[in-house]
């Protein structure tokens, strides 16, 4: 790290900003989960319906993510940006006043799109205003703003939803969204190209698929697929396993987020101390799916499962800013494309995380979670590796 990269000063209003909108993208569909069964009730849906709005937002979300990123390549990102968060309000406005549950079905998809094309892109705006030595720092603070979610959101969104159900709780997502969009209209900067007038130039395909970026985009699916395996079904395990009450979890899952919100400030700073990013991010997706093993078939008391989950989501979250550093490596012109596609291959990685946890549940149990994590986290070290050995190779030539 240069002395000059190491004094200059990280643009905290745009990072604070893209933190807050980041909350308020992934509230919009992850603090549904209090609320699926007065939804239902509301409603008169069964439940399983109404948490299938998971499916429909994650779907909505990585093809928007892949389409705003390309979007974002064209005409800038500072509007899309904007927009995207104004849109998310209106979406979530509509749904806190939705007559059905096709209606809500609409207006929830509209979200998930709406913070899909907001991502992808506010990623890319933030690893464009900071140098690649701060990049990892830069992206940890954003990434925090989804993990907070988990810590803050839902606690906050059962609380308040408690006074003023699902539907108020909603419109407070919404404000959420306006004050993100006003926050980053104030603290992102119109581009180049933008301030010159929307270029028509479409971004070169060979450069945004490359091998490497290909290979770092599969390498992120394998991630997140270990990662969802038990961010999704870490309630339902410790349920299964320990028979304990939805109100004995609640702390188990906040500490639990909080691994997840430690490993990424730490991670960030070993992004940007340790040379070797991609080493770093395969070091630690091989020792959280290390950690797997011990986590899904050891089980001896509640308090040890808690920690090996505290550790397992720990590790995983450790190697994430230093993949998004390395897949945020490209020219500015794809930045926005490449980030964009990132946020389609975590949202198909979700996907399948929730397919196979339920694949795996009917035919082994939740001890088969472990194995699975396991080979996941290999397969990851090993496409990490590969990346590592295609960065390399380009430098050289």
């Amino acid at each position: 790290m240069t002395s000059s990269h190491a004094s200059r000063a990280l643009p905290w209003a745009l990072i604070g900003a893209a933190c807050l909108g980041s909350f308020a993208a992934t509230s919009s569909g992850t603090t549904r989960a209090p609320f699926l069964l007065e939804m239902a009730r509301d409603l008169d849906v069964s439940m399983p319906l109404v948490a299938n709005l998971v499916s429909m937002t994650a779907t909505a979300w990585g093809i928007t993510s892949a389409v705003g990123g390309y979007l974002s390549d064209l005409i800038g990102r500072r509007l899309l940006i904007i927009v995207a968060l104004l849109a998310l309000a209106l979406a979530m406005c509509a749904q806190a006043n939705a007559a059905n549950f096709l209606s809500v079905a609409i207006s929830a998809s509209a979200g998930g799109g709406c913070a899909g094309a907001f991502m992808g892109v506010v990623f890319a705006e933030v690893s464009a205003r900071v140098p690649d030595s701060q990049r990892g720092r830069a992206l940890g603070w954003v990434m925090s703003g989804q993990s907070l979610t988990l810590v803050l959101g839902v606690p906050l969104a059962a609380w308040v939803g408690s006074m003023i159900g699902w539907r108020g709780w909603n419109l407070c997502v919404a404000a959420l969204a306006l004050a993100a969009s006003l926050s980053l209209a104030l603290t992102v900067e119109p581009t180049e190209r933008s301030s010159k007038g929307t270029s028509t130039r479409r971004p070169a395909l060979h450069r945004v698929l490359s091998a490497r970026v290909l290979a770092l985009l599969g390498t992120g699916i394998t991630e997140r697929i270990c990662y969802g395996l038990a961010a999704i079904y870490f309630a339902t395990f410790l349920q299964a396993v320990y028979h304990l009450s939805l109100a004995d979890i609640a702390i188990p899952l906040a500490v639990f987020a909080l691994g997840n919100v430690l490993g990424t400030i730490v991670g960030g700073q070993l992004a940007d101390r340790l040379r070797d990013r991609l080493l770093t991010f395969a070091i630690a997706i091989v020792l959280s799916g290390v950690a797997a093993l011990g986590l899904f078939m050891w089980h001896p008391s509640p308090a040890i499962s808690l920690a090996l989950g505290f550790l397992y989501v720990m590790l995983n979250a450790l190697g994430r800013p230093s993949y998004m550093a390395s897949l945020a490596s490209v020219p500015d012109d794809v930045r926005g494309m490449v980030m964009g596609l990132n946020g389609t291959s975590a949202s198909l990685g979700w996907i399948c995380a929730a397919g196979l946890g339920a694949v795996m549940i009917s035919i082994v149990g939740f001890e088969g979670f472990g194995p699975l994590a396991a080979l996941l986290g290999f397969l990851g070290g090993i496409g990490a590796f590969l990346c590592r050995h295609m960065t390399r190779a380009a430098s050289n030539l």
